[in-house]
């Protein structure tokens, strides 16, 4: 049987029933110790999509989260094995990786670990090895093993991909001595997801899966990742998320094109203003911008509806962009010449959103009273909308962002909306404490509508940063 040799700080839910899992599987030796990461999924009450585009973002930690063990072996090879093969289809449960072919350049990684779909999962875990090695000259001079335990459930749009990342990097650094801090951990582990996985994500997910506190909403401003604190939530508040039954997936077509049309609509804004550009790669450019710092996000709503919204196209093809343009400055996504882009909308969103989320900030730290958190409701309403016209939405998360809306005040129900990247997944729903019966109404009467059933989520936890140094030995 293994046990803590080290004990958190606080208390990490689900830490005893991981102890267990280890101790019942037959990976490891019981001459080494093991190192464990721990990494929950989150919430995205406010912000969104429109973190890649500098926008503040509210994100809650979750108690659901994934876990990682790890053991140092001399054979140089690194082998994975999930517990949560079935719900990943047909994905191979198991996965072994030269430790050496983990430390080439991240386009070769990438074509390596997306070479089996199969095995595609591991490149969440084994791209650790690969970002650490670039970023911080770290080889292992062996290998490893690594068990992972996710209870974040997957494509639901509440990050079970970062909590992966985040778990298995925590785990692999403890392992290897390092003492990381929280931040850098987060930003190494976006690399993990863009450079290595292949998905255009922004950072807010792992930000919050390593630094998240228990029951606050982490605030983040996305410039490119700078933490503001924590905003906590007063106690008649409460936030749950209702899974809609619905996959979603940040890889995916829709979530890609809308941020690329967000990225040629600030290009094309800084065009119309003559700010210095240059071209650095195909489809790429670079922008000197003293105005809005890089980011859409720093350009106010008033300025945006004056003097851009009507010379910024609604739509655009992408060969006619490039053209024009020559480039976008997102460093992980491409303008296909052939495809037709929203544009317009894309670029406004993020505008929007983070005005909305800051005034969603200041009325929470405001202590609400019940005009405010029906201010506050209809912040997240806003939201779900602006989401939908960049065709970001789905049939079930507008039902029951519908629902919650049809409930109201009444019920002590204030705002619900989508999250994440959108196009299905979870919708957050704000409301009193005392109204989680109505919550649990609304996902019953969304099951029989829909004939998909609608998960309660809630409940919180901190950041991987609580599982720095966890040891195992065995008894």
């Amino acid at each position: 049987m293994w046990r803590l040799a080290t004990r958190p700080q606080v208390h990490l839910p689900g830490l005893a029933e991981f102890i267990a899992v280890v101790s019942a599987s037959d990976m490891f030796s019981a001459h080494s110790p093991i190192y464990i990461g721990r990494a929950p999924g989150r919430l995205d009450l406010m912000g969104g999509i429109a973190d890649y585009s500098g926008s503040l973002v509210l994100e809650l930690p979750l108690e659901a989260a994934a876990f990682a063990a790890v053991q140092l072996v001399e054979d140089p090879t690194l082998t994975v094995h999930s517990c949560n093969a079935d719900e990943l289809g047909t994905a191979k449960a198991s996965v072994s990786l030269e430790v050496r072919a983990l430390l080439g350049g991240y386009p070769e990684v990438r074509d390596l670990l997306g070479a089996d779909p199969e095995a595609h999962w591991a490149a969440y875990v084994a791209g650790a090895v690969t970002v650490l090695h670039h970023e911080a000259g770290i080889s292992p001079e062996g290998g490893m093993r690594l068990l992972l335990d996710s209870r974040v459930p997957p494509g639901k749009g509440v990050s079970s991909s970062a909590a992966v990342e985040v778990a298995s990097m925590q785990a692999i650094c403890n392992a290897l001595g390092l003492d990381v801090p929280p931040r850098q951990l987060a930003i190494w582990c976006q690399k993990v997801e863009n450079l290595v996985v292949g998905a255009p994500c922004g950072v807010m997910d792992q930000m919050t899966a390593a630094c998240g506190q228990q029951d606050e909403l982490l605030a983040l401003l996305c410039q490119p990742a700078e933490l503001q604190g924590s905003v906590h939530l007063p106690a008649n508040v409460r936030v749950w998320g209702l899974d809609s039954g619905i996959r979603h997936a940040v890889s995916g077509a829709d979530y890609t094109s809308v941020r690329v049309g967000a990225f040629m609509g600030y290009r094309i804004i800084t065009q119309m203003e003559g700010l210095p550009s240059r071209q650095v790669g195909a489809g790429r450019v670079e922008v000197q911008d003293d105005i809005w710092r890089g980011y859409l996000a720093n350009v106010p709503p008033s300025i945006w509806e004056s003097r851009y919204r009507d010379r910024v196209p609604p739509e655009m093809r992408g060969e006619d962009f490039l053209r024009e343009y020559a480039g976008i400055t997102d460093s992980v996504t491409r303008v296909d010449p052939g495809r037709l882009y929203a544009v317009r909308q894309p670029t406004a969103h993020p505008i929007y959103e983070h005005h909305r989320v800051r005034l969603f900030r200041a009325l929470l730290e405001a202590d609400p009273d019940e005009e405010a958190l029906q201010l506050l409701g209809e912040l997240m309403y806003q939201s779900h909308a602006s989401y939908s016209a960049c065709g970001l939405g789905s049939d079930g998360t507008d039902l029951i962002v519908e629902m919650v809306r049809e409930a109201g005040p009444e019920a002590g129900l204030y705002g619900a909306k989508i999250t994440g990247g959108g196009s299905g997944g979870t919708v957050a729903i704000l409301g009193t404490a005392d109204a989680e019966p109505t919550v649990r109404e609304i996902a019953e009467r969304y099951a029989r509508e829909t004939g998909r059933e609608a998960t309660l989520i809630s409940g919180s936890s901190p950041g991987a940063h609580a599982s720095k140094g966890l040891r195992l030995v065995r008894d």
